[in-house]
């Protein structure tokens, strides 16, 4: 049982104590100062297993979730605000911190998909996408060029935010789709897309998370993929953790831990051509669902742990072509 007396976790309690107290977390020299410094301690390989955390370390880290999501979801909506009052929004999205993130992060994702869905998807769907949707910005702009972008989110103002960003661009105008609606009222109309990706910050706890996961499973087309956000070590205290055996009704094709300064670790999943219901139990437990990695990724995360995410960029694009 790992508790406060492990320094890393003695760290970030204090950290959250910290950010707990404060009176706002919208964006301040205070509230940066705080977050940058969780990032930071949270970011370095560490081979911590929070499923092992005791009771009152495990409530800390599900508040401390929270508390990082709606510091996320104040500092994008800050940013995008700025940005909109721009004449052309997307000239300037490099006035956001975590922008080259993003690039990278957007990237990697690219390059997986590409491994296992080779077809350039016609409609793709993002879940969670926020007042600044980088991620379908960046797929649309740099990767995916003639792919329609379906981004959901709950928050009406959000939406409002990130339309804005778009509205003057003659070509994502056209290609990006905004609606306000809660996922889980969504059902046939996910039969439509080839991919769906799930944000970080959509379920802020494993309950929440698989309980969406599930609904996916339903109304999501056979053979469509989806793309989750998870995250691992240290990195776990910042975000929700999605194990293989959570992908009821998906078959895991693969997972990637970055260990530079992206955060998120990668999951990609197929949906199964039978319905949920009918697939073996076994399955269901995650016995019939394997992390699939490509065999010289998982050499070199094994020889070199501190490997970076441009690495395994070439890697799968390596394996491609091979």
């Amino acid at each position: 049982m790992v508790c406060q007396n492990e320094p890393l976790v003695q760290k970030v309690c204090d950290l959250y104590e910290q950010i707990s107290s404060l009176e706002s977390l919208k964006p301040s020299k205070d509230v940066d100062m705080l977050f940058t410094q969780l990032v930071l301690t949270c970011i370095p390989p560490n081979p911590i297993d929070v499923d092992k955390l005791c009771k009152k370390t495990q409530e800390m880290r599900s508040n401390l979730i929270r508390l990082c999501g709606e510091a996320e979801g104040l500092l994008e909506s800050h940013f995008s605000a700025i940005l909109g009052s721009y004449e052309n929004p997307l000239d300037h999205l490099n006035i956001f911190p975590y922008y080259p993130n993003y690039l990278k992060l957007s990237h990697l994702e690219f390059n997986i998909l590409k491994q296992h869905h080779t077809n350039v998807p016609g409609k793709v769907a993002f879940v969670g996408s926020g007042p600044l949707p980088l991620t379908s910005i960046v797929l649309a702009r740099n990767h995916l060029t003639t792919t329609s972008f379906h981004n959901y989110d709950i928050d009406p103002s959000a939406n409002s935010k990130a339309l804005q960003l778009i509205t003057s661009h003659p070509d994502l105008s056209s290609r990006m789709f905004f609606h306000t609606t809660d996922i889980m009222k969504v059902t046939s109309e996910l039969q439509e897309f080839d991919v769906v990706f799930l944000a970080a910050l959509v379920g802020m706890d494993k309950e929440e998370k698989v309980k969406v996961i599930d609904h996916l499973a339903k109304q999501m087309a056979p053979g469509a993929i989806l793309m989750l956000r998870s995250a691992h070590g240290a990195r776990a205290f910042l975000y929700p953790v999605i194990d293989p055996c959570d992908l009821r009704g998906f078959e895991v094709l693969s997972v990637f831990h970055p260990s530079d300064e992206v955060i998120n670790s990668v999951v990609i999943a197929r949906k199964y051509a039978m319905p949920i219901n009918s697939i073996d139990h076994g399955q269901q437990n995650g016995l019939g669902s394997m992390i699939v990695l490509p065999n010289k990724c998982c050499e070199m995360l094994a020889l070199n742990p501190l490997s970076h995410v441009t690495m395994a960029e070439e890697l799968v694009v390596e394996e491609q072509h091979s």
